[in-house]
């Protein structure tokens, strides 16, 4: 049964939006900032218990946001008995770690930092577990990434709290890009990306020949994400992140998104022999090796990790069983390990706290100074070890009965045997944990006198021992939650009992094994440690350090190699690269023969592509001629406007003709300050490899072009959509225009906002220049020889100031008519730009600043607002951003217009290219000023008229 739910977008959204709190409040007092962090949290888990009965009554909570539909990137998010645990876990667990951490933390400590940090994870968390989406998912899922390097990082002062959250980030980081790729895989092979629709496709999947690369995808990212053996070394490492971090993101968070992963797509994955043979059998040897390394870890934290790592083995052990009763296990044991592990780590943290000391070695004898902590320690530390009555027993016994019925490789006792031998080591490394730190008598060399703490700090963990009591005395109370949770894992109904008493089974004799060869392993642990340590096992950590020093000097020398900062180098392979990637693809392509006949050439066009290809081949011969091959620049540039022309595309000839004059000028004031001629730096050699390289690229380049444009295609080219939605969709006849300001307006919306930022940049470097020793030199240079004495001269001047009205005429004319004729915005912002550039030639730059009134600056600013408030009003119609609306209006007594939208957008446009074709201008020509003309580096929009003021006309 489905049904909607509007609150499973607010039960994930609220830890975000509570991660605000926490950093303004603790101005108010750490007990006001923990009790705003409890607050988001508490909400979130009491709309989640809301939908506790609707899920145990067999209802899909759905809630469905078409985000990036094209994409398939919906905002999805569903609601089974499976998100249900673990967002209950997280939320629930979250609320005792909040109140925990507000004690254990020192005053010293940034708290509000330290909650914004968790909300932000916990806010991650519950998206992975609650997203319909596997793409939603992906976000979510790299999000408890950053989130939790911030969280393992959070003591940044020490050494080890930075490498073990870069450590955690790098693993963790790494096989998320993987899943990345598996996760895309198996969307496509199902035709969607949401999970909801991807479960009901496991025989398409399965017979997929991408199968196996989207399984071992998906579980590099769960195993790096669960710690899995070999990326098993990360995780304890993580254990110096404060205990409130490694309490929560080792019993209820993280390391469980792996495993809620495998179990969230177990219905489509498993039953495969590649999947037992990789899952199960990776569980086992992460369950085998963790619990031998955990025996013989002294500080309590590193047991309680690689405890953690052993335990998480297990679990993925029995989801790789492929079995419905081991998924059983599996969603149990989740339960279990949550509950009697938080508590452990938040016990260990208490010794920490009070004793000032994790080292076993450095304990003992604690029962009689901490009463409290040591119940609690005990209960815990014996369900873990899977001791009756106690939960943890009812699913160790449970899981040592499905190993019974797994053969590997056809071998019915290797998994039973390992599976035994890791719960030994189990049992051993628990009693220890209360046997060294507990028992023995009180020492008198503590580092700090320990004593129970207050109630704040055992609370929590005191309710989870009652609970991993109250689950092994009464498994029936749960029974009904595990057997919904289990269904939503395997797709179907389940209905197992869960017991105390298994009866006399092979699983009870296993286990009398364990617990017996525990207690022997304890009994033995000095001498067994002694050999341990002769050993001498290979420490994860060098490793890892040694891979990645490999890595990246590996990385930097092949940076190094291709790009070594010289641009020649670069362009060299990248020419190289493409046309080889062009030569494979048409040489393994197919290509039919050509299906349009070439036209006739006429003489004009002709003589138009000689002086084309004659002017850039002299560019080429003459480019360390700086004026000599702007000439030439200029004449490529116009021979192109007129071949737009030629080919009926007016709105890029003025375009091209427009862009000509302004750059052409502006590169002339740039040319000012460079030597005349660019100095040879390339050999022979080199020249004769880069020509090479040219004219294979641009042979390459015009092969294409003309099998392109003599072949027909089966599908319509784009235009004829554009054709007939112009003035349908635009409002406007000129089908350019229409697409620069309609269909392609967020484009063109990105290119004003470029330009306007390249002319702020290019003030802000002139203005740099100006204030240093750059502006000394220049105000020292004089006159250079033979200038003509007249720098004005009369007739430009007339010439100039009668022609800049009819400029601006011409401009607001090209500005009015572009919407259904050749025209616009962008080219009308170039004619004025040329027409104000004019009076700056003419008349020289402080006759001109002194008529000028309004700051470029504001002209660059003004124009964004406007294209931006265009783009905004769309969305009060329910359209997307920039969409245009258009319609007609009947003016009493002139006329009917039809008027649109795209108007103010094309009216931003113009302001923005005016803009910044002036102010990059007005940056060049202050350069050029002179002796006789003080250069003045004020901002020009603080007083626009005080430079002209105190200038003097030549």
């Amino acid at each position: 049964m489905e049904a909607t739910s509007d609150m499973l977008p607010l039960i994930v959204a609220l830890p975000f939006l509570g991660a605000l709190l926490p950093g303004i409040v603790i101005r108010a007092g750490r007990d006001t900032c923990t009790w705003f962090t409890l607050f988001p949290t508490a909400l979130a888990l009491l709309m989640l218990l809301l939908h506790a009965p609707g899920v145990m009554a067999g209802e899909v909570y759905h809630w469905r946001l078409d985000w990036l539909p094209g994409l398939g990137l919906d905002a999805n998010f569903f609601l089974d008995g499976l998100g249900l645990l673990f967002a209950g876990l997280i939320l629930g667990i979250g609320l005792l770690i909040i109140l925990y951490a507000r004690f254990y933390l020192s005053k010293n400590d940034p708290m509000g930092q330290f909650f914004t940090y968790l909300l932000l994870f916990q806010g991650a968390m519950v998206g992975i577990v609650l997203s319909d989406n596997i793409l939603l998912l992906l976000i979510f899922w790299e999000l408890t990434s950053l989130s939790s390097f911030l969280l393992i990082g959070y003591w940044n002062h020490l050494p080890e709290g930075r490498q073990g959250a870069r450590m955690a980030l790098a693993v963790t980081g790494m096989g998320g890009l993987a899943m990345i790729g598996g996760m895309l895989i198996l969307g496509e092979i199902a035709g969607s990306y949401d999970i909801s629709v991807i479960l009901q496709h496991k025989d398409a999947i399965q017979a997929s020949d991408w199968y196996l690369p989207a399984l071992l995808l998906i579980l590099l990212g769960c195993f790096t994400k669960s710690a899995q053996f070999p990326f098993h070394f990360w995780l304890p490492h993580a254990m110096a992140a404060p205990t409130p971090v490694s309490a929560y993101l080792h019993s209820a968070t993280m390391v469980k998104a792996g495993l809620f992963l495998m179990a969230r797509l177990w219905p489509v994955l498993s039953g495969t022999p590649e999947w037992f043979y990789i899952v199960a059998t990776t569980g086992l040897i992460t369950m085998v090796i963790a619990a031998v390394i955990a025996l013989f870890k002294d500080d309590l934290k590193g047991l309680l990790a690689f405890s953690t790592v052993s335990h998480l083995g297990l679990i993925t052990m029995l989801l790789g069983f492929g079995t419905e009763a081991a998924a059983l296990v599996a969603v149990f044991h989740i339960i279990n390990h949550a509950s009697f592990k938080a508590a452990l780590f938040m016990t260990a943290g208490i010794v920490d706290h009070e004793a000032h000391t994790r080292d076993i070695k450095r304990l003992g004898g604690l029962r009689h100074l901490m009463p409290v902590t040591f119940v609690i320690a005990t209960i815990t530390a014996l369900s873990m070890a899977g001791i009756p009555p106690l939960n943890g027993f009812i699913s160790k016994e449970m899981m040592l009965k499905e190993t019974t019925y797994a053969a590997w490789a056809g071998n019915p006792w290797l998994v039973p045997a390992l599976a035994t031998f890791g719960a030994l080591f189990s049992v051993a490394y628990s009693f220890r944990y209360i046997w060294h730190v507990f028992m023995g008598p009180v020492r008198d060399d503590y580092p700090a006198r320990p004593h129970d703490p207050g109630f704040g700090m055992w609370a929590g963990p005191a309710l989870l021992a009652a609970i991993v009591v109250g689950i092994g005395v009464a498994p029936f109370v749960v029974e009904p939650f595990v057997n919904v949770v289990a269904g939503a894992v395997t797709g179907a109904p389940q209905d197992t009992h869960l017991k105390l008493w298994h009866g006399v089974n092979a699983a009870l004799f296993m286990s009398i094994a364990a617990i017996l060869g525990g207690a022997l392993l304890l009994a033995s642990h000095r001498a067994l440690e002694a050999g341990w340590l002769r050993a001498g096992p290979p420490a994860a950590k060098a490793i890892f350090d040694a891979i990645v020093g490999a890595a990246t000097r590996a990385a930097r020398g092949l940076t190094d190699g291709l790009h070594d900062g010289s641009l020649t180098r670069f362009s060299a392979i990248f020419v190289v690269t493409v046309t080889l990637a062009g030569a494979i693809a048409w040489s393994t392509g197919e290509i039919g023969a050509p299906s349009r006949a070439t036209l006739p050439i006429a003489i004009v066009p002709l003589i138009a592509t000689v002086l084309l290809v004659g002017a850039t081949l002299c560019l080429v011969a003459f480019h360390r001629n700086r004026l000599l091959a702007l000439v030439l620049i200029g004449v490529v540039g116009l021979t192109v406007a007129v071949g737009f022309a030629y080919f009926s595309a007016p709105d890029l000839a003025m375009t091209q003709l427009s862009v000509e004059v302004v750059t052409i000028i502006l590169l002339l004031l740039a040319l000012n300050f460079l030597p005349r001629e660019t100095p040879r730096e390339s050999s022979g050699a080199r020249r004769l490899r880069d020509g090479v390289l040219a004219v294979a690229g641009g042979g390459a380049v015009a092969a294409l072009a003309y099998a392109m444009m003599t072949r027909d295609f089966a599908l319509p080219s784009i235009s004829s959509y554009h054709l007939a939605n112009s003035y349908k969709g635009g409002g406007g006849t000129n089908v350019v225009n229409v697409i620069l300001v309609d269909f392609r307006g967020f484009d063109t919306y990105g290119e004003i906002i470029v330009l306007g930022i390249a002319a702020l940049v290019i003030f802000a470097l002139t203005q740099t220049v100006l204030r240093g020793a750059g502006g000394r030199f220049l105000e020292s240079q004089g006159r250079p020889g033979g200038e003509a004495g007249d720098r004005h001269p009369l007739m430009m001047v007339v010439a100039t100031r009668v022609m800049m009205p009819m400029a601006l005429m011409v401009g607001v004319y090209i500005f009015l008519r572009g919407h259904n004729e050749p025209g616009g915005g962008f080219i009308a912002g170039l004619i004025v730009a040329i027409a104000l550039l004019m009076q700056y030639m003419a008349s020289g730059f402080a006759w001109a600043e002194a008529r000028q009134r309004v700051p470029y600056h504001s002209t660059i600013a003004l124009g964004v607002l406007i294209a931006t408030a265009t783009g905004i009003g769309a969305w009060f119609n329910g359209v997307p951003f920039l969409t245009s609306a258009h319609d007609y209006f009947t003016v009493p007594g002139i006329a009917e217009l039809h008027l649109s939208t795209a108007v103010a957008f094309d009216v931003g446009v113009f302001l923005t290219v005016l803009g910044a074709v002036m102010l990059a201008l007005w940056s060049l020509s202050r350069m050029a000023r002179r002796t006789g003309e003080p250069v003045n580096v004020e901002p020009m929009d603080v007083n626009p008229a005080a430079d002209a003021a105190s200038s003097r006309e030549g």
